[in-house]
């Protein structure tokens, strides 16, 4: 069998996101959405996933690229030390991860605000499938383990596999050098993500697709990946929705692309699943219960 989990980030982001994803999930075109605790339309979106319960509902811990949960005197070598009157998160993936590096981020704080991240949609009574992250911070050793401990705490046991397969990169012909170059830097981290995840237990997809494509994905990257699928478990990740006011005013360079990525899923994935007996769509909950089982 060849199971793919379509997976829509940044649910909670603005009303245009929020209502795509609900109606791809009705339409047998998405299985599965992370939610940013932190967002401004979260309220919303959670009242949504409790009228559509078939949606399977994740945590998008935002680490770079926005505001903490907690207090800042709770995460201050979270924040941006380039804004000191700011309350942010520090705005690039780079300048996290060199700070990181050089030992200014401490990993116990970037458990506490990943805990109260994921507590949040917990407490609203919403169960959470699964873990990834803004930008997949977690790609990276130094912070994957406090957010494989913090989702330990909270009982979650599903993270993202953010590394793309060879298969998935050469079937995504429209992309540019710089974010070809940029994942292929990645797939470096990509053992000691194997081991983390043995060492804590946690249950993954075999590898993501549709990460080089982010910005581009349309009809024929959408089709060209699901021709080139081998069978086993993965993730497409996706950024599905309506261009709106609130969607203009948020920090995110994907604009009109994510209309381009709803119109694709819709084109594509029903019929996709109609015609292949062997392509099924599932989500995070399956994973983990397939396992148990």
């Amino acid at each position: 069998m060849k199971r793919l989990i379509i997976n829509a980030d940044d649910f909670g982001l603005a009303p245009g996101v929020n209502r795509a994803i609900v109606e791809l999930q009705r339409a047998g075109a998405l299985s599965s959405t992370t939610l940013m605790a932190t967002a401004p339309y979260f309220s919303p979106a959670v009242y949504l996933a409790f009228a559509q319960p078939a949606l399977s509902v994740g945590c998008h811990i935002v680490l770079v690229d926005g505001s903490p949960l907690l207090r800042p005197d709770e995460v201050p070598s979270l924040l941006d030390p380039r804004r000191p009157a700011a309350v942010s998160l520090r705005p690039t993936v780079g300048s996290f991860l060199r700070d990181l590096m050089r030992g200014r981020i401490r990993e116990e704080e970037i458990q506490a605000e990943a805990i109260a991240q994921i507590r949040r949609i917990q407490l609203s009574g919403v169960t959470v499938s699964h873990i990834d992250s803004h930008k997949h911070i977690h790609a990276f050793p130094r912070a994957l383990a406090p957010l494989l401990r913090a989702a330990k705490h909270c009982g979650v046991d599903c993270v993202r596999n953010p590394f793309e397969p060879w298969w998935s990169l050469r079937a995504t012909r429209v992309a540019s050098a710089w974010r070809r170059a940029q994942l292929h830097a990645m797939r470096s981290q990509r053992p000691a993500f194997s081991r983390l995840i043995k060492e804590y237990g946690m249950l993954t997809a075999d590898g993501s697709i549709g990460v080089l494509a982010t910005g581009t994905l349309d009809e024929q990257a959408l089709r060209s990946m699901l021709q080139a699928m081998p069978g086993g478990t993965w993730e497409l990740v996706c950024h599905p929705g309506y261009r709106d006011r609130a969607l203009e005013e948020a920090h995110t360079r994907l604009l009109s692309s994510r209309d381009t990525e709803r119109s694709a899923l819709l084109e594509v994935i029903p019929e996709a699943v109609r015609k292949d007996p062997e392509l099924l769509l599932t989500d995070f909950h399956q994973v983990g219960a397939r396992v148990a089982g």
